[in-house]
């Protein structure tokens, strides 16, 4: 099937327990494999891709094959194949210790418009958490420290930080620049991130 007839998915991504909420409107391709889509959400998300992952769809758990977890191959599972109607939901988790949770909805399928360029990020608010911070407890903890000069614990957590955060920015432009290595004519850009050039090993 040819990228202009393909459906696409428009998924909105929350992450959950973040208030206010954290999230991303992007449209994908339905042929993108789980493991593809696990990179493209960390370009949208601003993770680093640092942890292992996984997805629940349906009573199903899908990740990078390990002998110690019992994961269907998410490289050779297509979104298309596992979630085929609007209003869907399913998690995403990034990070097994600090545990990510994103609640992704299917909000509408249609058809790839000519002209279309996917993945793309249409809409969003508000930064990620930065890694390793705790999860959303310590997540928590962090924006109190950081919101108060005068709290002891205030330049400590500023050196880790390594320079300024700001919880509510969001910069689509960005965003997207980083979708753009995603798309199927930047296959071989060479300036493709390493730790994100394997989304490409077994995609046809």
């Amino acid at each position: 099937m040819s990228k202009v007839n393909e459906p696409v998915y428009q998924l909105k991504v929350t992450l959950k327990g973040t208030q206010p909420p954290v999230w991303r409107r992007i449209q994908v391709h339905a042929n993108v494999t789980l493991h593809r889509l696990h990179l493209i959400l960390q370009a949208t998300m601003s993770w680093k891709n640092y942890h292992l992952y996984r997805f629940e769809i349906a009573g199903t758990e899908y990740g990078d094959p390990d002998p110690e977890v019992d994961f269907t191959d998410s490289r050779k599972t297509r979104l298309g194949k596992v979630v085929t109607g609007e209003n869907t939901r399913f998690i995403y988790e990034y990070d097994f210790g600090d545990g990510w949770n994103h609640e992704i909805l299917i909000e509408k399928i249609f058809p790839a418009e000519s002209t279309g360029q996917y993945p793309v990020c249409l809409a969003g608010e508000r930064t990620c958490p930065p890694e390793d911070c705790g999860g959303i407890g310590g997540y928590a903890d962090l924006l109190r420290i950081i919101s108060g000069p005068k709290n002891k614990r205030y330049k400590e957590m500023m050196d880790w930080l390594g320079g300024p955060f700001d919880p509510e920015e969001f910069d689509i432009v960005r965003v997207n620049r980083a979708l753009a290595r995603f798309r199927p004519k930047d296959k071989k850009n060479s300036k493709i991130p390493a730790a994100f050039r394997r989304a490409f090993e077994t995609e046809d």
